[in-house]
């Protein structure tokens, strides 16, 4: 808290850096508890992002690797790792987004990455059916679609989604919102499969794996 010229600031951190207020302002420097709940989660969630793009990620568990090449699978690699989002484990959702712009390294064949952009948005987009190994490597299938999601701007973010089977996925292994997952890829006789691994930061820096 300082002092400038005989007036008190108060300095409350937003999501893009600080913003000064002066006492005598609306709600006295504070805001409403909804607001803050949502700027909390906002930042939560920025610093999430920036954490796991940035950094080098943890690598793949023993467990799965050993588990991916008894099924004879190669060229693993890391798609996606973030914090999980309200969406992401809501039932009304039903689906795990995967940010263009998070993405790790290039997962897709020129082919495929074709036949996902060549179906129209959501209904009647294109999908893969692909092999999933969960947290206890259990197997299943989801489905792979690439969505185009409108923003009331007008502009338009670019995103792969798993859906169809998600739900099911999130409830056995107990997924909550802000946790942290990992999403990564490998090929079996070049068809290509999905491995999620649920992870959760400890404050140490080290990761506890589920």
């Amino acid at each position: 808290m300082d002092v400038v010229d005989g007036e008190m600031k108060i300095e409350k951190e937003y999501d893009q850096g600080f913003r000064v207020e002066h006492e005598g302002d609306d709600h006295q420097g504070r805001l409403p508890e909804s607001s803050k709940i949502k700027k909390k989660k906002q930042k939560m969630a920025i610093r999430c992002d920036q954490q796991y793009t940035t950094s080098p990620p943890p690598d793949l568990p023993i467990k799965f690797r050993k588990r991916i090449r008894a099924l004879g699978g190669s060229d693993i690699a890391l798609v996606i790792q973030k914090c999980l989002f309200k969406t992401d484990v809501s039932s009304g959702h039903n689906r795990l987004s995967i940010p263009l712009n998070q993405i790790r390294q290039t997962f897709l064949t020129p082919q495929e990455t074709e036949f996902l952009n060549s179906g129209d948005n959501k209904k009647k987009c294109s999908e893969m059916e692909v092999m999933l190994i969960e947290p206890p490597l259990r197997r299943g299938t989801i489905s792979l679609r690439k969505w185009e999601m409108k923003k009331a701007s007008g502009s338009a973010t670019s995103m792969y989604v798993l859906v169809g089977q998600w739900n099911s996925v999130a409830w056995r292994n107990a997924l909550r919102e802000d946790e942290t997952v990992q999403l990564w890829s490998f090929r079996i006789n070049s068809k290509l499969c999905l491995a999620l691994v649920n992870r959760r930061a400890k404050s140490n820096g080290y990761f506890v794996e589920f």
